[in-house]
């Protein structure tokens, strides 16, 4: 009876791991140690390396967080050291772990062939034993045999990877030839590269460290996936027509001793920490605070959280002129404050309410105007003050107001001068005449 209540108690409590690591499983889960490698960062890193040796070195680095395998159960990350095998124009490039003195482990194998007219197609593949059979990644090419389409604007080229809503971004074998790494490996010049370092043998700036959970890792990787998924996918045959012949059958190394590790389970011990995927997450936002902020942005967008872009016009302040547009910016600050602005009257006299994603205060300004916007403006001696009004569509109609004051100043004044101009005429007039009348008088008495 004990023995069937501590069978039944291990029953359940294995259940209940298995459900928790369920509920935290991604869709690119494999629940193998190839986990703890994600390929499309080992991918990404090929691309932007420029030599191979630099390749191994930044593979290893524990900043660049890709590496987290530890196949021999060491509680220390193991160090991958690459190799190239040529066949003619193909490059197999195999990354490999020394599990022991005596075995070694190939993690994954790139393929670079070159055909005649220079192009060169490039694929990734993860070892069976670590990743299962055919895990195979390349670039999302751009030719017919892809699956996705290259046009960015049509649906068709979207998927939904762990909740995120991923665009492909094609690419062709003659971009993949320009490549910094691939362009090195096939210079007349190159030496083929066969790293140096074996079991118990490391480069001196290489120093071991403690692996993290799979869910720390995945916690911290998760926020490249759109670098990732974006550019590479999984495909499900080799390009490499002799993959079998030369690779697989003539120079792939495995151990039986990580063969037994998956079969026994022991490396699913990893996937026992859910909690830690807060803490991987925390680990990028310090070490890549803008990819960071940009990948937070997108997974909200995904989630219904549309962050838009609005334009808002910003006039310049320091002159409002005739001719005060504004400089139009573009703002995806969250924090709005929108205060409704009655604009001064347009040609039409229309009013607008326009709304800013920008931090700014509009204080409300009120148009006294009637609804047409021509102003007839009678005599005036009042000196105006303008005041700046904030709205580019004003100006205009502002300014044409100011002249229409100028010009009835003008009038006013130039109507005061011929008053007294014609004052002056009629004084002259009724001088002469009187004068023109004395002398007539003058000359009757004679």
């Amino acid at each position: 009876m004990k023995k069937f209540i501590i069978t039944s108690f291990l029953v359940a409590l294995f259940a209940a791991g298995t459900t928790l690591m369920a509920q935290d499983k991604q869709d690119d889960y494999l629940g193998l140690p190839g986990d703890n490698l994600n390929l499309y960062a080992v991918m990404k890193l090929f691309q932007e390396s420029k030599t191979l040796e630099e390749f191994e070195r930044n593979l290893n680095d524990q900043n660049s967080t890709i590496n987290n395998l530890d196949l021999n159960g060491d509680n220390l990350v193991d160090y991958i050291k690459v190799m190239d095998n040529v066949d003619g124009d193909v490059h197999n490039i195999v990354l490999q772990v020394a599990v022991s003195p005596k075995e070694n482990q190939d993690v994954a194998v790139f393929t670079v062939q070159r055909f005649q007219n220079g192009q060169v197609q490039i694929q990734l593949t993860g070892d069976e034993q670590l990743y299962g059979k055919d895990y195979i990644i390349e670039p999302i090419y751009d030719d017919a045999n892809s699956r996705e389409i290259s046009n960015p604007g049509y649906t068709g080229n979207t998927r939904t990877v762990n909740g995120q809503t991923i665009t492909y971004i094609s690419t062709t074998p003659v971009q993949i030839a320009l490549w910094p790494l691939v362009r090195f490996i096939f210079l007349p010049s190159y030496t083929v590269w066969h790293s140096s370092w074996y079991w118990g043998y490391y480069p001196n700036y290489w120093h071991p460290w403690r692996p993290f959970s799979w869910n720390y890792y995945y916690g911290y990787q998760y926020n490249w996936n759109h670098d990732y998924y974006s550019y590479y996918h999984r495909w499900d045959y080799h390009r490499y027509s002799r993959w079998n012949d030369f690779y697989y059958t003539g120079r792939r190394s495995y151990s039986p001793d990580v063969h037994h590790r998956v079969e026994m389970g022991y490396y699913k011990t990893t996937y026992s920490h859910p909690e830690q995927r807060k803490d991987g997450d925390a680990m990028f936002a310090k070490t890549h605070p803008d990819q960071y902020r940009r990948s937070t942005a997108i997974s909200s967008g995904n989630n219904s959280t549309t962050t838009r872009r609005s334009t808002s016009t910003l006039p310049n302040t320091n002159h409002p002129s005739i001719n005060n547009t504004g400089t139009t910016r573009r703002s995806t600050t969250p924090t709005m404050t929108n205060k409704s602005v009655v604009n001064p009257p347009s040609g039409h006299g229309t009013v607008e309410t326009r709304r800013s994603t920008t931090p700014v205060t509009n204080k409300t300004v009120t148009n006294p105007s009637p609804e047409k916007s021509t102003v007839t403006s009678h005599k005036s001696t009042t000196t105006v003050t303008d005041k700046s009004v904030i709205n580019p569509h004003s100006g205009q109609n502002a300014g044409t107001n100011r002249k229409t004051q100028s010009k009835t100043t003008v009038g006013t004044s130039s109507n005061r001068r011929n008053d007294t101009k014609n004052k002056s005429a009629k004084s002259i007039k009724k001088d002469n005449k009187t004068k023109a009348s004395e002398n007539k008088d003058s000359n009757h008495n004679k």
